[in-house]
């Protein structure tokens, strides 16, 4: 923490072209109000969905569901992906989990359907990449 004080003042004596103790705390103190602004528990639920669409598989089946803009059956779903069984249950228990994906029993089948949260943040994927 010293290191990086020192180095926050070094910064802010660049900046500011001079300072002072009070410089660097009330810089600090701004500092802390943005950290205390995010929050841990924001932090831990954001990083839970970065994570569920951090794999190659679950991403697939969130942009199939999104582009699908309709309830779709696991067998479907299955058809799409090349994983067994059992790592294409384990995908979407982890993106129910993440609440990208909400699952319904209908009948002996198993279908799913994209949140609101999946369609805005493949959304704002699919416009944050260039097509060079």
């Amino acid at each position: 923490m010293a290191q990086s004080t020192e180095r926050l003042q070094r910064y802010l004596a660049d900046e500011l072209g001079e300072c002072r103790n009070e410089d660097v705390k009330r810089r600090l103190d701004e500092l802390s109000t943005f950290d205390a602004e995010v929050g841990t528990d924001q932090v831990d639920a954001e990083l839970d969905v970065l994570a569920a669409l951090a794999n190659e598989t679950r991403y697939t089946l969130v942009r199939v569901l999104v582009a699908a803009q309709e309830e779709l059956c696991v067998c479907e779903l299955h058809a799409i992906v090349d994983v067994s069984e059992s790592g294409l249950s384990h995908a979407l228990s982890t993106l129910v989990d993440a609440e990208l994906i909400t699952g319904r029993k209908d009948g002996r089948w198993k279908k799913y359907r994209a949140t609101n949260r999946a369609i805005t943040l493949v959304t704002v994927l699919k416009g944050s990449v260039s097509h060079e």
